[in-house]
């Protein structure tokens, strides 16, 4: 598991750098503008800010799209409880630190260089930067359906 892990990271890492590196979009990118967060209330902290990076058919797993996107935290920033569907996530923190927790989990503080992944289905309960001060960056990839929503905030109720 640690080195189909670490290999997705090679992969998301140098997709993430190419992706960087052109003027023009890499093969199989859909260029889209970065999710804005809703402004920040006194009542509700902020929320992250998701950037598309690359999205790709992948050429050897039928049926599956690799997607790889950085999420910015402000400080104090959290996001929705939410799920990701069917799709397997790997995420590594670039910036800053975060702690999150899977449903039936315990809470899991990860800092710059850590990572985690997450099965298809579960449901992401909590994800927070630590920091009042300082922003928190991840790199997340998803391995997903064609087309499917990656991330469904819960309802409030």
């Amino acid at each position: 598991m640690r080195i189909a892990g670490g290999l997705l990271a090679v992969a998301t890492l140098a997709g993430a750098t190419a992706c960087a590196a052109s003027d023009q979009p890499a093969p199989g990118t859909t260029p889209t503008a970065a999710t804005a967060p809703p402004p920040a209330t006194a009542s509700q902290p902020p929320t992250e800010t998701l950037t598309p990076l690359l999205q790709q058919a992948l050429p050897n797993v039928q049926g599956k799209t690799f997607t790889s996107v950085i999420v910015t935290f402000p400080p104090g920033a959290r996001a929705a409880s939410h799920r990701h569907g069917d799709a397997f996530v790997y995420a590594y923190v670039l910036e800053g630190t975060v702690r999150s927790q899977l449903e039936g989990q315990p809470v899991t503080t990860f800092r710059q260089g850590q990572n985690w992944i997450e099965p298809p289905g579960a449901h992401h309960v909590l994800t927070e930067n630590t920091s009042s001060t300082a922003q928190a960056k991840l790199l997340v990839a998803f391995v997903a359906d064609p087309g499917a929503q990656l991330k469904v905030d819960d309802p409030h109720s």
